[in-house]
This record gives C-alpha cells, sequence and structure tokens, in this order.
C-alpha cells in the first residue's frame, strides 16, 4: 500500500513567526500519525529558518518513523548521525532559496554525496537521494551506495497546462520503473497537492508520496487530523 509522509516544516514556520512555542510541531507529527500518516518529515536548514535542533531530538523521541530532509555539510551530517533519525533524504539547498528548488545534481557533486551517504549509512540510518526523474541522476545515485531516492515532482506540479503536465507524468514514470529495475525504492514529492498528486500515487511501484505545504494549508480550514486522513484517502 502506498506510504504518506507528512512534512511538518510549516508548522514551525508559524512557531517561528512569533519566536514563540506554539503551534508545537511535535504536536503536529503525533496529530498526523494518528490520522494515519507512515512517516514525519522535517528539514533541519543550516540557516534553522523553522526546524531547530531541539525539534529533531524531541521528534526523533516522539514519532515512529522520522525522515529527516537535510543537506550534506558536515555539521548537518554530524548532527543526522548522532540523532539517528529512521531516514535521511539528503536534499540541495541555498540560503537564498524559500523552498527546495529542483533535485540534488549527485552527477556533479558524487564525491560529496558519496561520503554524506557512507557516514549516514555507518550510522545505521536509511539514505535517499532526492533527484529529478533522469536516468544520468538515478545512476549516479546508485553509484553513492544509496537505495532509495525521491523523485522531485516540481516540474509536473508546476506544469503550465494539462499537456506539459501529462509529459512530466510520463517522465516520473519512466524514472520509477528505471530504478526499480535498478533495486531501488522510489518515492516521490515536492508540490504535490490534493489536486494533482493522486496521479503521481498511481504509479506503479510508487513506494511513499511526501507532502507538507499543502496538508498543512489544509489544515488551518479543516484540522490537521482531517487533512492528513483526507490525503491518505486521495492518495489509497
Amino acid at each position: 500500500m502506498l506510504k504518506l509522509g507528512v512534512n511538518i516544516d510549516h508548522v514551525a514556520t508559524v512557531r517561528e513567526a512569533r519566536r514563540g512555542l506554539e503551534p508545537d510541531p511535535v504536536e503536529a507529527a503525533q496529530a498526523c500519525e494518528r490520522a494515519g500518516c507512515d512517516s514525519i518529515v522535517c528539514h533541519l536548514r543550516e540557516d534553522r529558518r523553522h526546524i531547530k535542533d531541539a525539534d529533531l531530538s524531541r521528534l526523533k523521541a516522539a514519532v515512529r518513523r522520522l525522515n529527516l530532509e537535510m543537506s550534506v555539510a558536515g555539521e548537518i551530517v554530524e548532527i543526522a548521525c548522532a540523532a539517528r533519525p529512521w531516514q535521511a533524504t539528503l536534499v540541495p539547498e541555498k540560503r537564498q532559496e524559500v523552498t527546495t528548488e529542483g533535485g540534488l545534481d549527485v552527477a556533479m557533486d558524487r564525491g560529496k554525496v558519496t561520503r554524506a551517504v557512507s557516514a549516514l549509512s555507518k550510522a545505521g540510518i536509511n539514505v535517499s537521494l532526492f533527484i529529478d526523474p533522469r536516468r544520468g541522476q538515478i545512476d549516479a545515485a546508485l553509484r553513492t551506495g544509496a537505495t532509495i531516492i525521491e523523485l522531485h515532482t516540481g516540474e509536473y506540479a508546476n506544469a503550465k497546462s494539462a499537456a506539459a503536465a501529462r509529459r512530466r507524468l510520463l517522465d516520473l514514470d519512466a524514472a520509477t520503473r528505471y530504478a526499480i529495475e535498478r533495486g531501488m525504492t522510489v518515492n516521490a514529492g515536492h508540490g504535490l497537492t490534493y489536486g494533482n498528486a493522486a496521479a503521481v500515487a498511481a504509479i506503479e511501484g510508487m513506494n511513499e508520496l511526501n507532502i507538507g505545504h499543502s496538508i498543512v494549508s489544509r489544515a488551518i480550514f479543516v484540522g490537521l487530523e482531517s487533512a492528513v486522513r483526507d490525503m491518505v484517502k486521495l492518495i489509497r
């Protein structure tokens, strides 16, 4: 059965608007689990704009499966190895970006990525690479020793026409088949919403969708548990 990972970063974003204690991302994560999600995703950014180090340790203790999105920066890799989340997902990171823009260029930065994959794996952490749905990137990901990838769905989600969306969906389907044939587990995420996630969920062999902003946005109107249940029902 297709899994759902819920990214709770933007709960912390609201908290940081007042530099206070509420809303608590740990409480949000527990509500998501009660509603049926399979993992909790958070991104410990180098600038700590939303999730903080203390959030990471509290989340690790409070949830069943924590997926830590992170850069390959040495400091962050050391923190992850000490925290030992269930999974680490390596993503590109720029200080000025609003959200993650595109997948890792594993082919270009294979040395850095490989060192991070090795360190995290030795700490007993499952490692995923967030990449664009391109064969060259999948091949490069395999050479790092990673066995999990998360396909960047931004081009599909941001397509300007139905025809363009169909083409990007075919790219995702082809990349999924290519990676599975090579023994990899395939997840997907970025820009997925209640309006476009079902088509990605229908790709044969897809393991998990990771969705955050759309769920937190819907939660403002219907509550977080209802928002998560609605997404679980939609993708399954």
